[in-house]
């Protein structure tokens, strides 16, 4: 327990004092975020702001997590898939600022990519870590061996969250703290239910790095996390949903980042079928500020229920260990 705790306070300070020397080279360089167009009008405002801080984040995870670790394999294949997509978004972020547009890598790049990173994390789960290409429904009390299928089921998993994870991050400070609630979950789930000390390590580190670069994230930004930081963030949370066998509850524990991803899907589908729009504007958080909700009214609100969501999937997991 005590490398847990040191590894996330580690994480945490790691991203309190880099930051501040980092948000300083970036906007020495320019490297400003690109506001879509179609975008809130309150966002214009944020133009300019530095972003790639999802570098910071991942520094200070990684530093205490590859030196405190064992090396478990299943640590190893969720810090892989984390890394791995982080540096999706850090070529997607460089795009974006290089080419001075609010669109980056090519969908189909994107694609490739997360496919790639989801057959490592398969390989990893089932060759080196033991895993069965399984996938258990704790509500149902059942569990379904999906044979050869198994690594689309872990690409579905990896693209959604990551995806989800990306669409939360429109408000200062909103991915970045739910981010830490959902890893502070795991914390428990990796530790208190399974023993298994590496993973909670890296949840801890993850909950450590979210923290320290909430100080500066939070609203009103002085740094965006980017792709680098959102995708990066979402490999970590699918890797450990994987590695857990919680991918069902997952759904419960990051709440936030699943009703955010369906009510974009939910608008697309509704205005190509019926050319009328369900939310004022998706994602969801985009929908309240239409409503005139503020910023902060928006991510404590959605923080609070974040913790709901996972206080009740945290508990569902330990009672059905039982």
């Amino acid at each position: 327990m005590g490398e847990i705790l040191i590894g996330g306070t580690a994480a945490m300070l790691i991203c309190v004092f880099l930051a501040p020397r980092f948000i300083e080279w970036l906007r020495e360089r320019s490297f400003g975020q690109y506001i879509r167009e179609e975008g809130p009008e309150g966002h214009k405002t944020k133009a300019g702001t530095p972003t790639m801080g999802g570098l910071i984040i991942f520094i200070s995870i990684s530093v205490p997590f590859l030196i405190l670790n064992d090396y478990d394999w299943r640590a190893v294949g969720v810090f892989a898939a984390g890394v791995g997509l982080a540096a999706v978004g850090f070529v997607d972020d460089w795009t974006k600022v290089i080419r001075k547009r609010s669109l980056g890598l090519s969908g189909k790049a994107k694609l490739v990519s997360m496919v790639a990173i989801s057959l490592l994390l398969w390989y990893i789960a089932t060759e080196q870590a033991g895993l069965q290409p399984t996938v258990r429904l704790r509500s149902l009390d059942v569990t379904i061996d999906l044979g050869p299928l198994y690594p689309v089921w872990i690409y579905l998993v990896v693209a959604f969250i990551s995806n989800a994870v990306n669409l939360t991050d429109g408000l200062d400070g909103l991915a970045a703290g739910v981010s830490a609630i959902v890893f502070t979950a795991y914390i428990g789930i990796t530790y208190r239910a399974t023993g298994a000390t590496d993973l909670a390590l890296l949840a801890a580190c993850a909950t450590g790095g979210c923290v320290g670069f909430l100080w500066y994230n939070a609203h009103p930004a002085t740094v965006f996390m980017g792709d680098t930081g959102s995708l990066g963030l979402g490999g970590l949370v699918a890797g450990l949903a994987i590695m857990t066998k919680t991918e069902e509850l997952l759904l419960i524990i990051g709440g936030i980042f699943v009703v955010e991803a369906l009510s974009v899907i939910v608008q697309v589908f509704s205005f190509k079928t019926f050319r009328k729009r369900v939310f004022l504007m998706a994602p969801l958080h985009h929908h309240f500020e239409m409503k005139a909700w503020s910023e902060t009214k928006i991510i404590l609100r959605f923080w609070i229920i974040a913790i709901a969501c996972s206080a009740i999937g945290f508990t569902l997991y330990v009672q059905s260990m039982k």
